[in-house]
């Protein structure tokens, strides 16, 4: 009797732990009700679809709803506010982007811990920046590029949608690095670094590759080089910025996060779901599509990818004196 106590005992210890739902009554399996999930970005971006993408696949494997809301404003400050003021209970729930980690390095105050107030979930998807000019540009390599700006110290500038933005701080960095004088010139967003550089007002724009990845296949732009350590899976001929600039290395990443206090037990089924959803094979092409590549992360893991990330930006923000904003 004993023994077949002891077994029966074993093996409930060894059965993972079912996340009840914080907001219902005990016993209730979580999720009982549509979850929300919170985009700091506008609808069409890259954000927003991957945020809709990944919310559709959820919804079928949690048996609930996942609902994508976009509450935009302030570079996703708005949004990541809410999130961290909700109730930590897993229905609602923000998509984290690169301006994430950069705000941090960049703004004076934020009104939330980006550490302390948040629980984080998984990554979602990594994708690096690409270096690009346009079609007819009269360079075709980033070294070519690097010894015209060395050439004309000052001359050139390079756009960004903002001051503080991902795309500002990776150019500050690659100036620093390449030992070079180039000039940022910040717009307010949407589309117009990308057209300054089609009409060829400016030489060289650095984006996502995402967001570039339809042009470079329309033949509008000639990448010169990818921001992350190794070459993009999508862009396989195309040099690292690395292989110029030895050591440089820049990639963003969307992930999953909600309040800070959420169960460890509701933690761990969104990022059972989200891994399952990222293993999908449609998943996997759809964002291969865009230059990006699916990946899961333990919350630990996504924790500590944040955490590298602000003091990376910070050194940068720090080294090139920048003024917080």
């Amino acid at each position: 009797m004993k023994r077949a106590a002891f077994a029966l005992v074993a093996a409930l210890a060894a059965t993972p732990a079912i996340a009840q739902d914080p907001s219902a009554g005990s016993g209730q399996a979580y999720p009982s009700k549509p979850i929300r999930l919170v985009a700091g970005f506008p609808p069409g971006g890259n954000v927003d679809v991957v945020g809709r993408i990944v919310a559709q696949k959820m919804s079928e494997g949690l048996a609930q709803q996942v609902l994508p809301e976009n509450r935009t404003g302030a570079g996703s400050i708005i949004a990541n506010e809410f999130v961290a003021k909700s109730a930590p209970d897993g229905y609602t729930l923000l998509v984290v982007s690169g301006a994430f980690v950069t705000q941090v390095a960049t703004l004076k105050k934020l009104p939330y811990d980006p550490l302390r107030d948040f629980s984080f979930i998984s990554t979602i998807v990594t994708y690096p920046l690409v270096f690009s000019v346009r079609a007819d540009s009269r360079f075709r390599s980033l070294d070519e590029f690097i010894a015209h700006v060395k050439s004309s110290p000052g001359k050139i500038n390079y756009p960004s949608p903002g001051m503080g933005t991902l795309y500002h701080l990776a150019g500050e960095m690659f100036v620093s690095m390449a030992g070079i004088d180039m000039q940022h010139v910040p717009f307010r967003g949407g589309s117009e670094p990308l057209t300054e550089v089609l009409s060829g007002r400016m030489e060289l724009l650095i984006d996502a590759l995402t967001n570039s990845y339809p042009q470079i296949q329309a033949g509008k732009f000639r990448p010169l080089a990818v921001s992350s350590s190794a070459r993009a899976p999508s862009l396989p001929n195309v040099p690292t910025v690395a292989d110029s600039v030895p050591g440089y290395e820049a990639s963003s990443f969307l992930g999953l996060a909600g309040p800070a206090g959420m169960p460890a037990a509701v933690v761990e089924r969104l990022n059972r779901e989200v891994r399952r959803v990222l293993g999908l094979p449609d998943i996997g092409q759809r964002f291969a599509e865009w230059g990006g590549a699916p990946t899961a992360s333990s919350p630990e893991e996504m924790q500590r990818r944040v955490s590298a990330e602000i003091e990376k930006w910070k050194k940068v923000v720090a080294e090139r004196k920048l003024e917080l904003l």
